[in-house]
């Protein structure tokens, strides 16, 4: 049994299930594989990656600062040159583009980031693990690293002003930034409610995410247990594709769970629904899900008599015993703008 990350498992689009990822190692070679990569960072690995930021060159750079991941920021490394390459792929990234990654770490995926000619910028919590990634782009004017939690960052600002300053540097006209990110797991959901609704600044966004948390955005469908108010949020802001599939056995530390590639195409504000508050509709839609097992005439109480939403679900053509995981996105704009009055 190697402790090395395995090949990917490319994956068509939507229309994946957990019985494609790749096989996974029996439970206990996989406890012992991770006893054996915890301590110490110094590990032999029988099946490297190719590239210049490989299982071992993300190891030599972690122990060059005498870092260990941290599980409070829920570090998980990435082992697998192919990977990153196939995040930049999947971002279409090319010469000149602007792109925003969250959780730099090494640098190892700024660095495939900046030889496909993108300006990154770097948002780095972690001040030791800023100083790392600083240092060795030093001599690149392509990369700006920020030491910031990205979920308390400025990002219109600091986005508006790379593409303002890359407009006038090269006379062209300005173009949408990406973000292409390894985010770490834990913060996953509050990275995709910041990102999305900036459709004003950012084309896609493409990130790597925890498996289940990838399949429960994009597949979760009407009439389905995963169906929540996120995957309204999703769809009314953007159209998500599953990529691929990527092993545990990538990161370091290994986590207990596989990981995927996600692509958000951000729409802009006038392909929204048309809703005459964003705010308003989604207070209702979270409403409607707090009692999901409920028919939405009691849930929506608050918003207007059972009567009311009895009549406005039959005006859409919806039983007046709808429950909230029988809505679609169109449904939910359609009953907002009946009987939400502003």
């Amino acid at each position: 049994m190697t402790t090395g990350p395995l090949p990917l498992q490319p994956l068509s689009p939507i229309s994946v299930r957990r019985n494609h990822t790749a096989p996974l190692p029996a439970r206990n070679s996989a406890a012992g594989a991770r006893r054996r990569i915890l301590t110490p960072l110094y590990i032999a690995c029988a099946n490297r990656s190719r590239g210049p930021d490989d299982y071992y060159a993300t190891l030599k750079a972690l122990n060059s600062k005498g870092r260990t991941p941290r599980k409070s920021l829920g570090q998980h490394y990435m082992l697998n040159s192919e990977v990153n390459e196939k995040l930049v792929s999947a971002a279409n990234v090319e010469e000149g583009d602007v792109v925003l990654e969250i959780g730099p770490g090494t640098g190892s995926l700024t660095n495939v980031l900046i030889n496909a000619g993108a300006i990154v910028l770097a948002i780095e919590k972690d001040p030791h693990m800023a100083a790392l990634v600083s240092e060795r782009f030093a001599s690149t004017d392509r990369l700006k690293v920020l030491k910031e939690d990205v979920v308390k960052c400025h990002i219109h600002s600091h986005m508006l002003s790379l593409l303002g300053s890359k407009k006038s540097s090269d006379h062209s006209k300005s173009r949408y930034a990406k973000v292409v990110s390894n985010i770490p797991f834990n913060i996953s959901t509050e990275v995709v409610k910041l990102l999305l609704p900036m459709g004003d600044i950012f084309s896609e966004v493409v990130l790597l995410l925890q498996e289940e948390t990838a399949l429960r955005l994009v597949e979760s469908s009407v009439r389905t247990s995963e169906y929540r108010p996120i995957n309204v949020f999703v769809n009314f802001y953007s159209d998500p594709e599953y990529k691929l599939s990527v092993p545990r056995t990538n990161f370091f530390p290994q986590p207990n769970v596989d990981a995927a590639v996600v692509t958000f195409k951000l729409k802009q504000a006038a392909e929204y629904p048309q809703v005459s508050s964003t705010k308003s509709f989604f207070s209702m839609v979270n409403s409607a899900f707090n009692g999901k097992r409920k028919m939405l005439r009691r849930s929506l109480q608050h918003i207007c008599t059972s009567l009311e939403i009895e009549k406005a679900l039959g005006s859409i053509g919806l039983p007046p015993t709808s429950r909230p995981e029988e809505l679609s996105l169109g449904d939910f704009v359609k009953l907002h703008n009946l009987i939400v009055k502003e």
